[in-house]
């Protein structure tokens, strides 16, 4: 059995960017990487099967089945300066990172206490997920590169926008039957007030990560500043 501050749960589900991983490390690292890159990366793209895909998704987002090229690319940049949690870009954002990674041009981040937790709790058994902003590969690829070493068999799923937006209760019922896990035994992990506000409005149990330079949250919602503060305990079966 695993409880959380006494209440039993079934699986714990994870942010990523301020939660696992320095805001810094995607902020100042990835993002800065993808941006330089993207307007040739997805020129080249383009003509193939998975460069169609993203364009399509482009103009379906913006209402313009025939959006040119030139002016995708424009819309990708734009959404990218904005830091926006957009499909298409997210998915366009997620293969130049792999590209990143193979060149060995970088490692990620991820906090030793988070490291050291999700780790030992897949030793004992606990069902670990991810929902993140990022793309499900971008999700794999951060932990599967890490400067503690690959942690993506930690893992039993990955959830993205796809799924729908994080700050949309409808996401994490979804992502609960998905599961096949009662809502009120799912604990999810973040650094987002509004993530946080979704997904108890969803059911679910929750628990604000505030690590360094995360703003306060609001009254009443459980905080801890790293992974060994969370009140979980996780009991061998009898």
């Amino acid at each position: 059995m695993i409880l959380f501050d006494g209440r039993p749960i079934q699986a714990i589900v994870v942010d990523i960017e301020g939660t696992t991983t320095d805001i810094a490390f995607v902020k100042s690292v990835l993002f800065p990487y993808a941006l330089q890159r993207l307007r040739g990366f997805m020129g080249d793209l383009a003509p193939t099967p998975e460069g169609q895909a993203i364009l399509q998704q482009v103009r379906a987002e913006v209402g313009q089945p025939d959006l040119p090229l030139e002016a995708c690319l424009d819309q990708l940049l734009a959404w990218a300066k904005a830091d926006q949690k957009i499909t298409p870009l997210k998915t366009l954002q997620g293969l130049i990172w792999a590209e990143g990674y193979r060149d060995k041009a970088y490692y990620s981040h991820v906090y030793k206490d988070a490291a050291a937790y999700l780790q030992d709790w897949h030793r004992q058994g606990v069902p670990l997920y991810v929902y993140s902003s990022g793309s499900v590969a971008a999700q794999k690829l951060l932990f599967a590169h890490t400067l503690e070493g690959d942690l993506t068999p930690c893992f039993q799923g990955f959830f993205d926008t796809t799924t729908g937006s994080k700050l949309e209760s409808a996401s994490y019922r979804k992502i609960a039957t998905s599961m096949e896990i009662p809502p009120a035994e799912i604990l999810f992990l973040s650094d987002h007030p509004g993530e946080l506000a979704a997904a108890q409005q969803a059911g679910w149990q929750v628990c604000a990560v505030q690590r360094p330079g995360t703003p306060d949250f609001p009254a009443g919602l459980p905080v801890v500043h790293d992974f060994e503060a969370l009140p979980i305990v996780v009991q061998a079966s009898a």
